[in-house]
């Protein structure tokens, strides 16, 4: 049955919904609404007979991203304007010369900006990541365009449910893999919250909606115990004569879960799911002073951690967020988290960058945000980078927080935290980073894996006879010392290169095979190569049989690409056909059924059995890897190479044993690890591969690996350890480990 569409009432919704916008811009002047209301006319016209996959009007996707970029990022009527048009000049007749001709430069500029950055993640992984750089590269030029681009990437997670559940996860993994830190970096707190929110309701739905279940059936006694503990404060503040709102914000359901995974707690356990916000409307001049007062007058009432003061007013982030967080301890026994703030910095600390610039002619200092913008910009910069690597490095400085450290001089320097003595040295200069031995901190001696630790101060040690390696690249934590490093490195390498090249034109002569480019692209196609310089290093480094040169076909001295030689290969490897063969009917592979011409077994790295929620990933020399949904290397899978992923599901459960890991921790006590082993071997005749014990402080620590059939078999082995007299923990042990 065709349905039948009121055109006058969706005509009349739409129009409800740019009033809403108009509504939620800000101090906006009357050629701000004739802006926006010209943008609005022109994306309608253009729209007009688009519809988006859940059946409803495409105007309302740009309605909606630019509502985001007025309400959620405050952005102005400019950015509004570019938002409603974002998809004017990709998806319909309009053009970028009809934009500046309507518009101006400006958001001809911006709009540009915004088509050449398709969706990021495209099936080709070298092409997501140029993408991605592409997107990048407009930060320098124009933050809008980012902004704008992420209040278009939020709407798309807020409307995922109309999408198939493999783009649904795709997109999910995407978001949480690159969007989300991004909106971070940026200062988007509230964006980034939501983007992760929304990124685990697809990727990890089962424990996202149990979550969500016992933060409901727990708010009336959070609410309680919230009244009870900011009374005495609400008291004092006013007493005091502060302006001031106090608002209770539950932490996040991904913020949870991490807790719960990196504290190994269960949900029961994680005591602080909520923070305390005290937000003053002091003046500018006062704001410092204000915030510290306020911060005595909490913590006359509740005992504070010393170890969990974060003074971000003194030193604001890069993005410009400031705030004071400290954690105090309720009459109840509970850690209460409680930041200190002023309206600006809440401001900034709920909009980013977006609103921080709205307030720098009142700050003296931007050069965090500068300085990370340098880096960004290195990378960009680097001709030897690949779009891959780009992407790599880039999100190396996404996340981190930032660790404050001394030269000998006293000069501050601002790190990520997880940096070692190697990125101080190259932070201070190549030079320096290149022949760095060791350093003093402290005026104790330390290797160059020390990881810097606030407060420290550094005199780095240095040796003309030093040079980097490529165990460096795991000594660093930033991208500029990365980069710096493998810059090093790539030159040695050309160098050795050469010599690698005087070597293979030799066999060559000595073979009577010419010398030209058409025979080096075949020795490349042949060995397996991507690029001359990797061959001709090989080649130096002696790691590369040359005589095998002999099995190419040849014909007056000219290489033949048509045969396939013995001991080689002349077809590049991402061209020979490896992938294994699925039938195009099947859109999803059975484990444990046959499949001719397809090879698979389970990841290592998460060892899935059966009962365990699965996918495969597509390999280019071992056929089908299967990995479980919640592996640790799955979010990087599925966003940066989802046309490799596959759909997977088990054919019946308890056919074969598999091997599971299990870890468990408990109090050491004479005869727990007898205990533990007989339940294994006795009670349920369970086949043991292996077995690992440490003791520490009073405490084990236990990892087994044990044969079961399925999820069910698993749980009922986990049960049983529960029930062991000392053991406090048990879960399912996975490692990120290929």
């Amino acid at each position: 049955m065709t349905q039948v569409i009121d055109l006058e009432k969706e005509r009349q919704e739409i129009l409800n919904a740019f009033k809403g916008l108009l509504r939620a811009t800000k101090n906006r002047t009357r050629q701000d609404t004739q802006l926006i209301r010209k943008a609005f006319d022109v994306a309608v016209e253009a729209h007009k007979d688009m519809r988006r996959k859940s059946g409803e009007p495409y105007i309302y996707h740009p309605i909606a991203v630019a509502r985001i970029c007025a309400e959620e990022m405050g952005l102005g009527a400019t950015s509004i304007a570019c938002a409603l048009l974002h998809d004017t000049v990709e998806d319909t007749h309009i053009t970028l010369q009809d934009i500046e001709d309507l518009f101006g430069v400006k958001p001809r500029s911006i709009i540009d900006g915004l088509t050449k950055i398709p969706d990021v993640f495209d099936q080709n992984t070298s092409i997501q990541a140029e993408n991605f750089r592409k997107m990048i590269l407009t930060i320098s030029d124009d933050l809008r365009v980012v902004l704008i681009k992420l209040a278009d990437r939020l709407h798309n997670m807020r409307t995922l449910d109309s999408m198939r559940p493999e783009q649904q996860i795709k997109i999910a993994s995407e978001t949480k893999f690159l969007y989300a830190p991004l909106a971070h970096r940026l200062g988007l707190y509230s964006i980034k919250t939501e983007l992760e929110d929304l990124a685990m309701l697809y990727t990890e739905t089962e424990v996202y909606n149990e979550i969500q279940s016992k933060l409901k059936s727990t708010k009336d006694v959070r609410n309680r115990f919230i009244r009870r503990f900011v009374h005495p404060i609400k008291e004092a503040l006013l007493k005091e004569g502060f302006d001031f709102d106090i608002k209770a914000r539950t932490k996040s359901i991904s913020s949870i879960w991490r807790k719960m995974q990196d504290k190994d707690l269960p949900f029961e356990e994680v005591f602080d799911l909520f923070a305390i916000r005290i937000i003053l409307h002091s003046h500018f001049e006062l704001e410092k002073a204000d915030c510290w007062r306020v911060y005595s007058i909490v913590t006359d009432f509740y005992q504070p951690s010393p170890e969990r003061l974060r003074d971000w007013i003194s030193t604001p982030r890069a993005n410009g967020y400031e705030s004071l967080h400290t954690t105090v301890m309720s009459p109840q026994g509970k850690w209460v988290e409680v930041q200190i703030r002023t309206a600006r910095m809440d401001e900034v600390a709920e909009k980013g960058l977006a609103a921080h610039y709205r307030y720098k002619e009142n700050q003296k200092d931007d050069t965090k945000f500068d300085r990370w913008l340098a880096e960004i910009r290195d990378l960009l910069e680097n001709p030897n980078l690949s779009a891959m690597d780009f992407v790599d490095e880039f999100k190396m400085n996404l996340f981190n927080d930032e660790i404050y450290v001394f030269t000998p001089k006293g000069d501050l320097r601002v790190l990520p935290t997880g940096a070692t003595i190697l990125d101080f040295a190259y932070d201070i200069h190549t030079a320096i980073g290149d022949k760095c031995i060791g350093a003093k901190v402290n005026n104790r001696l330390v290797p160059l894996s020390y990881q810097l630790q606030n407060g420290d101060q550094l005199e780095i040690i240095t040796s003309p006879k030093q040079k980097p390696t490529e165990e460096w690249l795991r000594l660093v934590g930033t991208a500029r010392a990365r980069q710096k490093i493998k810059t090093t490195l790539n030159e040695e390498k050309k160098q050795i290169a050469e010599d690698g090249k005087e070597i293979v034109e030799r066999k060559l002569t000595k073979y009577n095979i010419r010398i030209t480019p058409e025979n080096i692209a075949v020795l490349l196609r042949f060995f397996g190569f991507h690029s001359k310089t990797d061959m001709f290093f090989k080649a130096a480094k002696g790691k590369l049989d040359l005589s095998k040169i002999r099995e190419i076909e040849q014909n007056n001295g000219q290489l033949l690409l048509e045969r396939k030689a013995g001991g080689g290969q002349l077809k590049d490897k991402h061209e020979l056909d490896v992938y294994p063969k699925i039938n195009k009917k099947e859109d999803i592979i059975v484990i444990g059924e046959e499949f001719k011409n397809i090879q698979y077994q389970m990841a290592r790295c998460c060892s899935p059995i059966p009962g365990d929620n699965i996918f495969g990933f597509i390999t280019i020399n071992d056929g089908i890897n299967i990995h479980r949904i919640n592996c640790p290397n799955a979010e990087n899978l599925q966003s940066k190479m989802a046309y490799r992923c596959v759909k997977a599901r088990w054919a019946t459960q308890g056919l074969t044993e598999r091997i599971a890991a299990i870890r468990l921790v408990g109090i050491d006590d004479v005869g727990i690890v007898n205990k533990i082993t007989e339940v294994i071997s006795k009670e349920l005749n369970v086949n043991m591969k292996s077995i690992f014990f440490e003791a520490n402080d009073g405490l084990f620590e236990g990892k087994i690996k044990v044969l079961v059939y399925d999820t069910e078999h698993l749980d009922t082995l986990m049960r049983k350890f529960e029930l062991v007299e000392g053991v406090k923990r048990v879960e399912r042990w996975v490692t990120a480990d290929e």
